[in-house]
C-alpha cells in the first residue's frame, strides 16, 4: 500500500538527535514572552504554505488506505503515542481529537490561521486546518517513523515531517510544533526558583498528563532558532 511504500522508502533516513536542553529552555522562554498575535505578510505566506501542503498530504493519507475518524468520545482517543502508532498500523484508522474540542488551555485568537476552515469534511464534520495538520503529522511524523510524544520524539517527528514541506512553510511549522513542545515540557511554569526544570520526585513537579497546554500564538521565531534546530540532527549526508 502507499503508506508502507512511503515508510519503507524513508525509514532508513531517520537521523540521530543531539539533545540540547538549553535550546529547549530558550525556545520555551521565547514562546512564553511572545505576543499572541504578530502576523505579517511573510508569516501569513508561511501559514498558507503549511496549509496548502498539509492538504495534499491529507489526500495521500486517505489514498494510502487510512481512514480518519473524528473522535466523539470523552477525553483523548489514545492513552499514549504507542497506542496511536499501533492502532494506525494495525487498523488503518486514525482517531482525530478535534481542534474544536481543545486548542490550548488558554484561549488563543479566534482568527488563528490554523482554525480556519480547510474545506475538508469527514463523516459530516468540517475540519479546520489544524485538524488536517494534526492528521498528517500523526501519520507522517509519529506513525511512519515510530516516534513518541515526548520531547525527543516530537523533535524527531517534526524534523522528519518538515522535510515534506517547502522551506517557506517551516517558520509556521516551527512555531506550531517546536515552540509549543518546548513550552509544554520546559516552560517557565515547570521550573524551580533557580530556573531549573523540576524532575519527578521534586516538590512542585507536574506530570505531563496534568500540565496545561500552551496558549495558541501567531508569531515567527527568529531564523537562528530554526537553523539551530536543524543542526541538532545528523543524517547520512552530514556524517
Amino acid at each position: 500500500m502507499l503508506f508502507e511504500s512511503i515508510v519503507d522508502r524513508i525509514r532508513a533516513d531517520v537521523p540521530a538527535l543531539r539533545w540540547d536542553k538549553g535550546f529547549c529552555l530558550e525556545v520555551a522562554d521565547v514562546y512564553d514572552r511572545a505576543p499572541t498575535w504578530a502576523l505579517d505578510r511573510e508569516l501569513a505566506r508561511s501559514y498558507q504554505a503549511l496549509q496548502r501542503v498539509s492538504l495534499r498530504q491529507f489526500e495521500l493519507v486517505v489514498a494510502g488506505g487510512i481512514r480518519v475518524e473524528p473522535w466523539r468520545g470523552a477525553g483523548l482517543p489514545y492513552r499514549d503515542s504507542a497506542e496511536l502508532r499501533g492502532q494506525v498500523r494495525r487498523t488503518r484508522v486514525l482517531k482525530l481529537h478535534l481542534t474544536a474540542d481543545g486548542h490550548g488551555s488558554v484561549p488563543g485568537p479566534e482568527d488563528h490561521p490554523m482554525r480556519a476552515d480547510s474545506g475538508v469534511e469527514v463523516d459530516g464534520v468540517p475540519l479546520c486546518h489544524n485538524d488536517v495538520f494534526r492528521v498528517v503529522h500523526d501519520v507522517f511524523g509519529h506513525a511512519a517513523f515510530d516516534q513518541g510524544f515526548g520531547p525527543r520524539g516530537e523533535f524527531t517527528a517534526t524534523y522528519l515531517h518538515a522535510r515534506m514541506y517547502p522551506v517557506s512553510a517551516r517558520p509556521a511549522l516551527f512555531t506550531e510544533q517546536i515552540g509549543q513542545v518546548c513550552w509544554f515540557f520546559f516552560g517557565p511554569h515547570l521550573r524551580d526558583r533557580s530556573g531549573v526544570p523540576r524532575s519527578p520526585g521534586d516538590e512542585g513537579y507536574v506530570p505531563a498528563r496534568n500540565r496545561p497546554y500552551p496558549q495558541q500564538k501567531v508569531f515567527a521565531f527568529d531564523r537562528r532558532y530554526l537553523d539551530r534546530f536543524g543542526s541538532l540532527f545528523t543524517t547520512e549526508e552530514t556524517r
